[in-house]
């Protein structure tokens, strides 16, 4: 789930970046990757995808 909304933000900013659009001061495209990569590198570390067995 972490690599999907990952890949969203990713998407979001490579269409701001091609639109040369800016969304205040605080959403930009530098904003948006940064958010994907910690959102890729937590589903890397596996956060989110462990299994929970209920006794």
């Amino acid at each position: 789930m972490l690599a999907l909304v990952a890949a969203v933000l990713f998407l979001l900013a490579l269409i701001f970046d091609l639109a040369n659009v800016a969304v205040g001061s605080v959403l930009t495209v530098s904003t948006l990757t940064t958010a994907g990569l910690l959102f890729a590198a937590l589903h890397l570390a596996g956060v989110g995808s462990t299994w929970s067995v209920k006794r």
